[in-house]
């Protein structure tokens, strides 16, 4: 059958309902995934803080990793129209084994940092690939309900894999071996889908003026937490491990903050729903910024009390991100949805590149405790922001606001393969 054929067939095919079990098999992978990448996440800083190097390095390689996601947003969109989606999976997936088969080579740093720059330009490249393969699969009917249970399971695999570093050797290469093999076992649902492949994605724009005219508090939002998000998850471990923390104790910290984003994000996406979403948002950075004071006062102490603190930060940071996504959404008119959708995420990848360059800098003069202090001054300043938004513009109406859906920082919005919602389902005018 000629090439061209077999892309009009397949094309169709998109259109038809997906069975469960092919929705399934994109989920179950994405969770596997997750669960080696929660192992190397928790096994680097704690490696690199055992074998005597600095933890300026560990900044750095944190800094990498966000450089990559980056490029990642920026270079998804072209790869998956030159190869499909279940090609771009299977690509990005090779890449993340070949980043952990780098760093089971040995702790060196150099090599480290370019091996987490891999990985971030995958990982990233994988979430943008398996949610817009979902979006195009899923009926409106049940597309919130699956894409809930999608960042549920990830961020369950990513605990996981977090408290799985307790258990491991970390003098040996059994933390990159299991984080292989979870990436190769990854492979095989997606291998073995009959989920059709969606047409060809349209490339979106990056807007960002215009993304600011739409929605100021939205661009701010996730301005703010592209840098909490990988400053908390990444440089957490780091100063931990500095503080002498034990292996097991690093594990259980990281372990129980994915907790924290699935109990937060629930009651918090309902009461936004029912009230000016900018009052929710302003109320969770301020619960970011009580936390972080906490974690600065109960610093080196306690670690369950540590464990309560840091569960509470990193759902309260976490949840800026699906508020802000939701918020920014109800501001926009059907036809800006793409363009702004791409601009958030691009607003959200800068953010997680240049805020880690920055502590990472100022970890080198002031110690490892300085994420803490940015952390404070980002989300300060974003609620205040907010603030004085809600005092400047009155709220979406209630017409035009829409539901609320679960997401974390962990897991990018899938804008550069965006597609447009079934017709059925045009969102009222501002």
């Amino acid at each position: 059958m000629p090439a061209k054929k077999r892309t009009t067939i397949d094309n169709n095919q998109g259109s038809k309902p997906a069975p469960l079990i092919a929705i399934a098999s994109v989920i179950v992978s994405m969770a596997l995934i997750a669960i080696g990448n929660g192992l190397m996440f928790a096994y680097i800083p704690v490696r690199l803080g055992a074998g005597g190097f600095d933890p300026t390095w560990a900044g750095l390689i944190v800094t990498g990793l966000s450089a990559g996601g980056l490029a990642g947003c920026i270079l998804t969109g072209p790869l998956v129209r030159r190869v499909g989606h279940a090609r771009a999976f299977m690509v990005l997936s090779a890449l993340i084994a070949l980043s952990n088969a780098a760093i089971g080579a040995g702790p060196i740093p150099l090599v480290w940092i370019a091996a987490r720059a891999l990985y971030g330009f995958a990982i990233c490249g994988l979430f943008i690939v398996a949610q817009s393969w979902l979006n195009d699969a899923l009926p409106n009917a049940i597309r919130g309900r699956v894409m809930a249970v999608f960042y549920v399971a990830y961020i369950g695999g990513l605990g996981l894999g977090y408290g799985t570093l307790a258990a491991i050797d970390i003098q040996t290469a059994a933390a990159p071996l299991i984080g292989i093999a979870f990436t190769a076992l990854s492979i095989l649902p997606v291998g073995m889908t009959r989920l059709a492949q969606p047409p060809a994605p349209q490339a979106a724009s990056v807007a960002l003026g215009k993304a600011w005219r739409i929605s100021p508090v939205g661009v701010a939002g996730m301005l703010a937490v592209g840098g909490l998000s990988m400053i908390i998850s990444g440089f957490a471990p780091i100063h931990a491990t500095a503080k002498g923390y034990s292996q097991a104790d690093v594990a259980l910290l990281l372990s129980a903050m994915p907790v924290g984003t699935l109990i937060l994000q629930i009651p918090l996406g309902w009461l936004s729903d029912r009230t000016d979403r900018r009052y929710v948002l302003a109320g969770t950075a301020a619960l970011a910024v009580v936390a972080s004071l906490l974690a600065i006062g109960f610093d080196g102490g306690a670690l369950m009390a540590l464990v309560v603190i840091y569960l509470v930060w990193d759902g309260a940071a976490e949840s800026i991100y699906s508020l802000s996504s939701a918020h920014a959404a109800d501001r926009a008119s059907k036809d800006e949805l793409l363009a702004l959708s791409s601009s958030l995420l691009f607003a959200w990848s800068l953010s997680g590149f240049i805020v880690p360059g920055i502590v990472t800098a100022l970890s080198a003069v002031f110690g490892t405790a300085t994420f803490i202090y940015v952390g404070i001054v980002i989300a300060s300043m974003f609620c205040v922001f907010v603030l004085w938004r809600v005092m400047a513009a009155r709220r979406a109406s209630a017409p035009a606001t829409g539901g609320f859906a679960p997401m974390c920082a962990q897991t990018p919005l899938p804008v550069e393969l965006a597609f447009a919602p079934d017709d059925s389902t045009d969102r009222p005018e501002r």
